[in-house]
């Protein structure tokens, strides 16, 4: 009985110290740089034609916009998307209407992105991890996953000063 006793307190014991290690600290710097040759090689391999990089993401205009407001991260914005992982798994969608929300609200990628449109355009954003979710797993996404978003930009709502 004793031997039981000490032998679950070494186990508690051993258990207690492999949880208390430092986690894995995070690189962004280097999840960037894998991520960006990751979107690289993606656009290479399905012969993606106009795709520029800017502020570290990366983007296809699939359709010019009309509007001549300037969008900035205080105002709000309404949009269709589509969400997907490189493989193609769709995670996420406007539903039957366009969502709206105040650009400072969502990912970095959408924030140096959707500001490149202009009202009633569309755009294709490829977003490095680091820009998105980073190292955790939201949903359906997985940890250091780069990010496929196409995005129509239906209004934009100038926030007003007081």
């Amino acid at each position: 009985m004793v031997k039981n006793k000490i032998l679950f307190a070494a186990i508690a014991l051993v258990l207690s110290f492999s949880a208390c290690q430092k986690a894995e600290e995070y690189d962004r710097e280097a999840q960037l740089k894998a991520d960006t040759e990751t979107i690289q090689a993606f656009i290479t391999k399905n012969a993606l034609s106009n795709v520029q990089q800017h502020e570290g993401i990366f983007y296809q205009v699939l359709k010019e916009g009309t509007g001549t407001e300037t969008i900035e991260a205080d105002d709000t914005v309404t949009v269709n998307y589509e969400g997907r992982l490189l493989d193609g798994t769709v995670f996420d969608k406007s539903k039957t209407e366009p969502i709206k929300f105040p650009l400072n609200g969502v990912i970095e990628g959408w924030q140096r992105g959707i500001p490149l449109l202009k009202k009633g355009g569309q755009i294709r954003l490829f977003i490095p991890s680091p820009m998105a979710y980073a190292n955790f797993k939201v949903g359906p996404i997985p940890a250091n996953s780069p990010l496929d978003f196409t995005v129509e930009l239906i209004e934009v709502n100038k926030k007003k000063l007081n």
